[in-house]
This record gives structure tokens, C-alpha cells and sequence, in this order.
């Protein structure tokens, strides 16, 4: 106190340096937690010096566990391409088969030019930001999480991994008292500044094509100014962009304009551009053109260089893996066959990548012959990158709401007084035995009579099933019996219900079924059902049947040569009975018949030849679940042997399309029985297609 009695002051200057003290003390603390020196010493200098000039060996070396498999000679080439692009400039195009690895050795090709500094600034392009956001997350994620990668570059990684993840730290970090100037956003990297290094201070940036990449530069903390030198494409078009001649032309010229002049004036830009053709001249397909686009050094790759000449064993394959596509079993049956009989399937192929095939293969040509039978024209596009030039996807067909509006006034059974005979199909699987019954005039026009399950499903009308999830199955209505026996009792009990009464016609007279097929194709019931189809009561109006899938490639029935006591009619046949199983049986072209059955159905009602179902106009919804049946599989117009032909494959694996199959087992056996039909009606919609096709080539040159 003073001499008033104040409370003395402290001594002002005193205060001062107290205060200055304790604010270098926090600005002291926060420095050292800002700053992230000493940069560690690189672990093996020798290592990251061998991959500096070789993509390839960094791929193999850093980046092991994302290539695990062995390349192909096709993939060699390519990293030999992008090298070359990244270290002395160019353009090159390249397509290869989906699924190849080649937007991840595009991403392999950018990772490495920024961190040996090939590159000081990268454009990443994409049809859309999304897709080029990716490539730079997967970048990114090598960057913070490789640790070999960070034992050999810490001038890279070791400031990102200083984050922590989290990147707001990232505009004050230090090094050794000096800022990194580090950039991490979700569209942007700058690598760290760091003196000495050649990577200091690279920058790798996303665009959409079509959004503003006109201009794009990065300034740097010293005012200079730099400029992409390096573009790297990815998949530049969408599916829907593909199919539109307007889009394609618009990011053509994107490509050709604004893209060429990322790297500013008096500059030339090196791009590498990645694509996938999906449909014939898209953009894609014309960036890869030498002729209309030399500058871009194109080049195609392929999943199959030469494909195999054994056309009955692989037909017969499709036949399996359908069926066991069909019953739940999958590929496994197919899988068995081909494991059988691979040497003689395997002759005169050539894949390109032998290493390629799933876990439920047996190898790298099975597995592609798996993506052709799936979708033909999906494969000759994105996997051969050589769209077919005529084999177009035609899908005139009706809709499912289509086909469930043919409904023709009759009730369920009620046979229409045109009707002069009434064939039956029954689908044979392992859980439950599907049918149709269809009256028909003689030119083949047809009333579908009715259709279901046994054993009964016991639910309302349209509500939706699956073979998968049937509620009641033959086992349940056959408890105690094998598997051939609940098919043998569930067979008995249906056709004794189909074929044992009579079904009225509108004017009184009682008509039979005169041929019901039986579907002998499902290799676990075959025996059986031809032990059934001779011993039952209904032998004369029964014949088991083999639907044959005759593709462009194969012989068509009109090319077998007839043999003595064979029976011979529209695609289909009965052969002379050999063997153990002395039944005659039916075989049959299902591609041919089941674009005859969607012809039918886009007959017009009222018109010869048409196709409709029982029941009333508020009862169209009832139809809901055959109708998608028959809307299951999708067919691709191809060439082969001189000859055009729908081939036709399901939607999607394990969808089910039964009573499709059904209808075309009725429509054989009403041809057997003399239905005949004038002209033919099963080229119409394809010739329109064709024709729409057509125009639509000549509008767009």
C-alpha cells in the first residue's frame, strides 16, 4: 500500500513483459503443434529410384495388393501407353473390357506422375464430377493409408498423414517453421510445398466434361500461375449420353476444343483417355477411329481374340446353364458339363486375359461365354469394345401392363366357340410343375384357357411368387417320396386333372386336349419323365419335349437332314427313338418360338393370329404375375451362317420365366397337331426395328 493507503500498482513495464512473455510461450506451443519437422528419411532410396521411369514397376511394387493378378500381355501394352503419355506427352485413347482394370491403372498412371513430379498439375475428367470425384478419393485414400507409399515418399505423405484427417489443420501446418501450403478438399490435392522435391507442390483437380473446365489453373503462394499439363479421361459419355446422337457430337467437341486447350495458349496438353463402347458410332466408338481421330492414337482391346469352334458343345452348355438358372441351381450344372468336355470346348479360343473368371468358374473363356449368353450385344460392346453392326437389342415387345390388358371376356376353362383344338405345356422344376392350356383356331390363332401351379399356391389372383419362394411345394404334397417320385405323383395328379374331364366350348360340344408336352430338358427329371410319359393312362396324348436354344451360330432346324421315321415341321421335329428310352419325344427351336409367341401377343385383338387371355376388363390385374413371365427375356437380333435370328436370354439370372415356356410348348404342340399359320409373322416386328434403326443411322449423317 501507499503512503494513502492505496493498493499499489503493478510496475507498467513490468506487466508488459509479462504479457509478451506468456504470448510467446502460446505462440511457441502452438508452432510446435503446427509444425510436423523433421521430414523422415526416405526408407529405401534404391526401391523408390527403380520405379521412378517405370509404371509398371511402381504398380507392382507400391501398389501390389490393388493388381494382384497377373497381367496380360493386352494390359502391359496399355501401362506402356500411359507411361509414355505421362512422361513425354501425346494422346491415346484406349477401350478395354469392362471390369479390366483400366480406370484403376488410370488412377495408377496420376498417382505416379504426381509423386515422382512427372506432372505439376492434373486435370481429372469424368462424364460427371461424381465419377472423377472417385478417381480422386481412391488417390487420395493411397495417400493417407499406403504405408509403403509413405515409407518411400514422406515428402508426400507424411504432411497428409500429419492431418490426421482432419483437413482444416491443412491451412496451417508447418514444416521445419515453413508453411506446406497443403491443399485436401473433396475436387482438389495440392501436394505439399516442400524445397528439394520435385513433387512440391503438385496439383490434381476433378471436372464434369460438360462443366466448366474452360480456364482451370492454380495459383501458387509466389503468384505463379500453372496450368493442367496432363488430362486423364475417364469414361467420358453415359449410357444415356451414348445413345443420343446430339450428346455425343456436343462432348465431341468438348474433347477436341476445350479439353486439347486445358494447358493455355502455346501449349500442348497430354490426355489419356479411358472408355467403355456401348453402343455402335457413340462417343467412345468415335474416339477411338484412327481414321476420323489419328491424333488420339486410339486402340481397342478385347476379352476374346478367337472365339471356340465346338458351336453343338457350347449350345448345349446354354441349355444347361439356363435350366439351372431356371430351378435355383445356378451355373454349378453348366460348370460340371464344361469341366467335362473343357478341352474340346476350349478348341481354337483365345482370351486375353487368361486369369479372369469368378469363383464359380473354371476358367477365363467360360467366364466370358457366360457374359455373352447373359446379354450378346452388352458383350460385343463393353467387353469386345466392337458393337455388333446390325445386332441391335430389339425390344418392341409389349409391356407387362400390354399383356395383361389382352384379356378376351372368356371365363377361366371357357373354350371360345373358334376353337378347333387345345394343346398343353407342363414345366417341369424340382419344387413345383408349371402349366398353360391354350385353345386355338387353325391359323393359329390363340385363347390362353388357363395356367398355374401344382401343387396350388392357394393365393389371390396376381399376387406376386417366385419358384423360389413357392408356399407349397411337391415335397409337401408328396412327404416321404425322392425327388423323382414327388415329380412322377405331381405329374399324375396334374394330368389327370388337364387331360382326364373335358373343357366345354361356348356352343356345348366337349373338346379334349390333343397334345400336352412335358418338359424333359431339366437333367434331374428327364428319366423320370419319360418313365411317366410311357406309363401313364395319357400316353397317346403326352410326348416329353427338348427345347433347344439354336443360335446364329448353329445349325437350323431346316438344315438337319431328314431321317427315315422322323417327324419334321415348323422348327421342330421328332426324331427316331433310340435306347433306354422308348418314348418318342419332341425337339424344338425356343428362339424361333418364342419370337412366334411375342408376335402373337402384339397381334391386335380381333385380328387373325392374335394372342389373348382369359378373363374381363377389371380382371387385367389378375394376369400381373404371368405376364412378367412373359416378359422375362429380352432378345438381340444377331447374323450368323447367313441368316438373321432372335437369340433370347433372361433379364437377369434366376428370374422367372416358366410360363413363357409354357406358351411356347403349346404353340409346338398345336403346330404338331396341324395348327398352320400364312406368312410369317415372326419377322414383322424385327423388319420394323430394323427399318426404325435404319432411319434413325441415315438422320444422324
Amino acid at each position: 500500500m501507499n503512503l494513502f493507503g492505496e493498493p499499489e500498482r503493478p510496475n507498467r513495464d513490468a506487466y508488459g513483459a509479462f504479457r509478451d512473455r506468456k504470448a510467446r510461450e502460446a505462440r511457441d506451443v502452438s508452432l510446435s503443434g503446427r509444425d510436423i519437422g523433421p521430414l523422415p528419411d526416405v526408407v529405401d532410396p534404391e526401391r523408390k529410384a527403380s520405379c521412378e521411369r517405370s509404371l509398371r514397376a511402381f504398380c507392382e511394387t507400391y501398389l501390389a495388393s490393388v493388381f494382384p493378378l497377373e497381367w496380360s500381355p493386352d494390359h502391359l501394352r496399355v501401362i506402356d501407353r500411359i507411361e509414355h503419355t505421362v512422361l513425354d506427352g501425346g494422346l491415346f485413347s484406349l477401350a478395354m473390357p469392362r471390369g479390366s482394370g483400366k480406370s484403376t491403372l488410370c488412377e495408377a498412371g496420376g498417382l505416379w506422375a504426381l509423386v515422382y513430379g512427372h506432372r505439376e498439375f492434373v486435370a481429372l475428367i469424368g462424364a460427371t464430377e461424381g465419377g472423377a470425384t472417385q478417381m480422386l478419393d481412391s488417390i487420395k485414400t493411397h495417400i493417407e493409408s499406403n504405408d509403403l507409399l509413405a515409407a518411400d515418399f514422406p515428402e508426400v505423405c507424411h504432411p497428409v498423414r500429419s492431418l490426421e484427417g482432419i483437413h482444416q489443420r491443412a491451412a496451417g501446418q508447418l514444416l521445419n517453421g515453413q508453411q506446406t501450403l497443403i491443399g485436401w478438399t473433396s475436387k482438389e490435392i495440392v501436394l505439399p510445398s516442400i524445397d528439394g522435391h520435385r513433387s512440391s507442390g503438385a496439383v490434381i483437380r476433378v471436372a464434369s466434361l460438360t462443366g466448366s473446365i474452360r480456364g482451370m489453373k492454380h495459383t501458387r503462394a509466389d503468384g505463379t500461375t500453372i496450368r493442367p499439363s496432363l488430362a486423364l479421361i475417364d469414361d467420358p459419355q453415359t449410357d444415356e449420353s451414348a445413345r443420343s446422337p446430339s450428346q455425343c457430337d456436343q462432348r465431341e467437341r468438348i474433347l477436341t476444343g476445350a479439353v486439347l486447350g486445358l494447358a493455355g495458349p502455346g501449349e500442348k496438353i497430354a490426355a489419356l483417355m479411358t472408355v467403355t463402347v456401348v453402343v455402335k458410332d457413340d462417343l467412345a466408338d468415335r474416339m477411338l477411329n484412327r481414321e476420323t481421330h489419328p491424333e488420339w492414337q486410339g486402340e481397342r482391346t478385347k476379352m476374346v481374340y478367337a472365339f471356340p469352334t465346338n458351336d453343338a458343345l457350347w449350345a448345349e452348355y446354354a441349355r444347361i446353364r439356363e435350366e439351372g438358372l431356371r430351378s435355383g441351381a445356378g451355373i454349378k450344372p453348366a460348370t460340371e458339363f464344361y469341366s467335362r468336355h473343357r478341352e474340346e470346348m476350349d478348341e481354337g479360343s483365345r482370351v486375353a486375359w487368361p486369369a479372369r473368371f469368378n469363383h464359380d468358374e473354371v476358367s477365363a473363356i467360360q467366364h466370358a461365354m457366360n457374359l455373352r449368353l447373359q446379354d450378346e450385344a452388352a458383350f460385343f460392346a463393353e467387353y469386345q469394345n466392337d458393337p455388333l453392326s446390325d445386332s441391335t437389342a430389339v425390344d418392341d415387345l409389349l409391356s407387362v401392363e400390354a399383356i395383361m390388358a389382352k384379356v378376351n371376356g372368356h371365363k377361366r376353362g371357357a373354350v371360345p366357340i373358334a376353337c378347333s383344338r387345345i394343346t398343353a405345356f407342363i414345366d417341369v422344376q424340382g419344387k413345383a410343375l408349371f402349366y398353360a392350356v391354350v385353345g386355338w383356331r387353325d391359323d393359329f390363332t390363340g385363347f390362353v384357357l388357363d395356367y398355374g401351379v401344382e401343387p396350388d399356391q392357394r393365393i389371390r389372383p396376381g399376387v406376386a411368387f417366385t419358384l423360389r419362394d413357392l408356399r407349397h411345394t411337391l415335397a409337401d404334397a408328396a412327404p416321404g417320396a425322392g425327388q423323382e417320385g414327388q415329380i412322377y405323383a405331381g405329374l399324375q395328379r396334374l394330368t389327370d386333372r388337364l387331360l382326364g374331364g373335358e373343357w366345354l366350348r361356348d356352343d356345348g360340344a366337349a373338346m379334349r386336349i390333343e397334345r400336352c408336352l412335358v418338359d424333359a430338358n431339366w437333367g434331374e427329371s428327364t428319366d423320370v419323365v419319360y418313365q411317366f410319359c410311357r406309363q401313364t393312362p395319357h400316353a397317346a396324348t403326352i410326348i416329353p419335349s427338348h427345347g433347344r436354344y439354336v443360335g446364329a451360330g448353329s445349325i437350323p432346324f431346316s438344315d438337319y437332314k431328314r431321317k427315315q421315321g422322323e417327324r419334321v415341321g415348323l422348327n421342330w421335329r421328332v426324331p427316331t427313338i433310340k435306347g433306354k428310352r422308348s418314348v418318342r419325344h419332341v425337339i424344338y427351336d425356343t428362339n424361333w418360338w418364342k419370337t412366334f409367341i411375342h408376335a402373337r401377343l402384339s397381334v391386335a385383338m380381333g385380328d387373325p393370329g392374335c394372342l389373348s387371355l382369359f378373363g374381363t376388363n377389371d380382371q387385367t390385374s389378375h394376369h400381373r404375375v404371368f405376364a412378367t413371365h412373359l416378359r422375362s427375356e429380352h432378345r438381340t437380333r444377331t447374323e450368323g451362317r447367313g441368316r438373321s435370328v432372335d437369340e433370347w436370354k433372361l433379364r437377369a439370372d434366376g428370374v422367372d420365366n416358366h410360363w413363357l415356356d409354357c406358351l411356347v410348348g403349346c404353340a409346338v404342340g398345336a403346330s404338331m397337331q396341324g395348327v398352320t399359320v400364312l406368312g410369317d409373322v415372326t419377322k414383322a416386328p424385327a423388319a420394323k426395328e430394323r427399318k426404325r434403326l435404319s432411319q434413325m443411322r441415315r438422320d444422324r449423317r
